[in-house]
């Protein structure tokens, strides 16, 4: 036998010891008329049982006299709360009372059943009805659990546990969402097409969201391509719309794109895409008429200014303030937000800073907004002839 086995079975004995608590069913407890007798006595004949099988919350209780406590305290609140009455004690949240609440039930529903006389089905339900509104009241405060969680040493990597696990299955149904709206399965009518537009726009919000948390919580500004590496603005304008269309589509925006003459450039794309896609998501989240145009304009001999302009209403001065904080509150429902949480132009911002510039907006109301960055991009092939 080894070690753990001894430990349980000494554990076992002692639970099992010739303690045999009294008065967990209370005579004098609580009772009324509108429960017949043969359900009282039901219900005292299943505490009893429970008494009697300690070896079921043996991993439980820390002592018998723990375990017949528990019992008793459990036995009382079921009485009170079936005749309209408030337990007169607080209900330890543990998994002690969720099994012996457990084994109380099992047992009542195994006395009630064989009965010659078939139990008032109104009563039976106020029994069984009082011991669910106990057995709720031993649930364990999951709120205070998880403000424990996240305000320990391990509550960022929870939360961003949490977001991979949320964006796994969203990008699947973009995929999905995306092959059946194209066709690519078979033929969709009208009605479906938008439908499954819809579907896609929710899922791109939620997945956008998954990805700013885990963003944030890397610091905002990690560069996949610590190194300039060659690519195609145009590739990058063109994989923007194609994500972001649907969304237009729903709202019948339309998504111009105006690219620089010289295409190819040294840089980093994947900030630069995740930058871009951000501004355009929030631009059409925001514009209800008119257009979104994303557009990069050669600046100087190297440079190239980026613009996200919308035809939205614009931002209102009191939201300038706090615009780019990740995790602002609106100040009234409605107000304008870059997101609900804030986290998308913080983390653009941080992007642009990381690229060596600063994001910058221009807003005003029936104009809409402009959010722009300059970027030092070399021409690819120049900077591979020096």
């Amino acid at each position: 036998m080894g070690a753990g086995s001894a430990s349980g079975e000494r554990r076992r004995a002692v639970l099992l010891g010739p303690l045999s608590p009294p008065h967990v069913w209370d005579p004098a407890g609580p009772t009324d008329g509108s429960i017949a007798a043969p359900l009282w006595e039901a219900l005292r004949g299943a505490v009893e049982r429970v008494q009697g099988e300690w070896e079921k919350v043996v991993e439980h209780a820390a002592s018998p006299e723990e375990a017949a406590a528990y019992l008793a305290l459990l036995c009382a609140a079921v009485r009170a709360v079936a005749v309209g009455q408030q337990p007169s004690h607080e209900l330890p949240r543990s998994a002690l009372s969720r099994r012996l609440l457990g084994l109380i039930r099992t047992a009542f529903l195994e006395r009630v059943t064989p009965m010659a006389d078939a139990p008032d089905a109104g009563q039976l339900l106020r029994l069984l009805g009082a011991m669910e509104r106990v057995g709720h009241q031993l649930e364990p405060d999951w709120a205070q659990h998880l403000a424990d969680r996240l305000s320990g040493p391990d509550g960022l990597e929870l939360v961003v546990e949490v977001a991979h696990d949320l964006r796994s299955p969203l990008t699947s149904i973009l995929f999905l969402a995306e092959t059946l709206q194209r066709a690519r399965s078979g033929p969709v009518n009208p009605v479906q097409e938008r439908q499954l537009g819809l579907i896609y726009s929710a899922a791109f919000g939620l997945s956008s969201m998954a990805s700013d948390v885990i963003e944030l919580a890397r610091g905002g500004d990690r560069l996949v391509d610590l190194d300039p590496i060659p690519f195609s603005v145009v590739d990058i304008f063109e994989s923007v719309r194609d994500i972001v269309l649907p969304i237009a589509e729903e709202k019948s925006l339309e998504v111009r794109l105006a690219t620089p003459v010289a295409d190819f450039r040294v840089g980093h794309p994947v900030a630069l895409s995740r930058v871009l896609l951000n501004l355009t998501t929030n631009a059409l989240k925001f514009t209800n008429e008119g257009y979104v145009e994303v557009t990069g304009r050669e600046a100087g001999p190297q440079l190239v200014e980026f613009c996200v302009r919308d035809t939205g209403r614009g931002i209102p001065p009191q939201s300038m303030e706090t615009l780019f904080e990740p995790f602002r509150r609106r100040k009234k429902e409605g107000e304008y937000a870059f997101s609900g949480s804030g986290l998308g132009l913080s983390i653009c911002r941080k992007l642009v800073e990381a690229m060596g510039s600063q994001l910058e907006v221009e807003t005003a109301p029936e104009y809409g907004t402009r959010f722009h960055f300059t970027l030092d991009l070399p021409i690819a092939g120049q900077t591979l002839l020096g």
